[in-house]
């Protein structure tokens, strides 16, 4: 990152070329992410578990086993739409997850309470995350707005420098709200990865899944995971596009 600040602008036009180029590469794999997700989900869909818990069941059973007795469980409207509100202690299941005896609905319901033990466990990632929800909602609703007051200003800047510089002002404070942004998306990686080892965990430990029905959900959780992990790359060449046009502007105004 230093050297990208002292570097000349024919370096940064030449990274900048490269960052840019990253993304249809990033885009079809964001597309193969969300599209493997629902695969490995339908797939294992129709496997039922040899033990015939619910996921709802499921959730229960590893909630109380942990002794996560006040943690409630209720549904949810949509598809793949399983979340858990640590305001709440709610873990929210989706019909399909809520309902289903398949080990992907168990995988999921278990990924979900997983966090659910991360927050009861003041797990470090997880306290940071929550901390960043209202900076990133903050900032997500600027980062837009600033990128179009910059456009305006750039316009204006073929009459005059100042708007020029006015340009460059907001689009280097975009990059400081892709910035927390591109944090937040990096601390959800160890959040998400540990929740599924934890289900996974769980899932032998309370007798839920067999070794075998556990390799089949644990499919499931890692293709969901791999949308995390494009999310981030894609969030971290955006940071890195705008953050390289700015210094490309400042260079060239300290001409």
């Amino acid at each position: 990152m230093m050297y990208l600040i002292s570097a000349d602008v024919n370096t940064l036009q030449f990274a900048l070329l490269i960052v840019s180029l990253c993304f249809l590469p990033l885009i079809i794999w964001m597309f193969a992410a969300g599209i493997r997700v629902r695969t490995q989900f339908t797939k294992y869909s129709q496997v039922m578990s040899q033990k015939g818990y619910t996921g709802a069941q499921a959730a229960r059973a590893i909630l109380d086993a942990n002794g996560m007795h006040d943690v409630q469980i209720m549904r949810c409207a949509g598809s793949l739409t399983d979340h858990y509100d640590p305001t709440t202690r709610t873990v929210s299941l989706s019909q399909a997850t809520h309902d289903s005896t398949s080990v992907a609905a168990i995988g999921v319901a278990a990924h979900e309470v997983g966090h659910a033990i991360q927050h009861e466990e003041d797990y470090a990632p997880v306290k940071i995350r929550t901390k960043l929800v209202p900076v990133v909602n903050f900032t997500s609703r600027l980062s837009m707005p600033l990128i179009l007051i910059a456009m305006v200003f750039e316009l204006m800047g073929y009459f005059s420098d100042f708007s020029m510089k006015l340009s460059t002002f907001f689009l280097g404070l975009a990059v400081v709200c892709y910035f927390f942004y591109c944090l937040f998306t990096f601390i959800t990686l160890p959040t998400e990865y540990n929740a599924s080892s934890r289900a996974k965990k769980q899932l032998v430990d309370c007798g839920i899944l067999t070794q075998e029905e556990v390799g089949d959900a644990s499919k499931v959780l890692s293709a969901a995971a791999k949308t995390y992990l494009v999310n981030f790359a894609f969030s971290l060449m955006q940071m890195l596009r705008l953050l390289l046009i700015v210094l490309i502007r400042r260079n060239r105004n300290n001409r």
